[in-house]
């Protein structure tokens, strides 16, 4: 019974050992998300304001703004995450990070919208 149950132990220890991601991983995921955002872009440059009113017009320009908010969100995620790792204190604290993250995506909404 013991080596039924320390055989089954090792298969779940190998089943649930830590995969270490892809190398390129984040640089992928962060041009997937900037073409999201890009493609999300020109689908609202490319909608005529003359089309608002007919709701049933109003899919495809809401499904751009979503993708692009989401997309957006998670570039700007990535980015903190980065500079959290190549912090030089790893224990910065939750403000310190929230703070950060706030002026980042306050950058990246300027950037977005043109400094308005």
């Amino acid at each position: 019974m013991t080596e039924m149950a320390s055989g089954f132990e090792g298969l779940l220890r190998e089943a649930l050992a830590p995969v270490e991601p892809p190398a390129d991983l984040g640089e992928r995921l962060e041009s997937t998300l900037t073409s999201i955002s890009e493609l999300a872009a020109e689908e609202l440059e490319a909608w005529e304001l003359s089309a608002m009113r007919d709701p049933r017009n109003w899919a495809r320009p809401a499904a751009a703004v979503v993708a692009g908010g989401v997309a957006g969100a998670g570039l700007v995620l990535l980015g903190a995450r980065r500079r959290a790792q190549h912090s030089s204190s790893p224990l910065d604290g939750v403000r310190d990070t929230a703070e950060r993250a706030l002026r980042e995506l306050e950058r990246e909404t300027r950037k977005l919208l043109g400094d308005r």
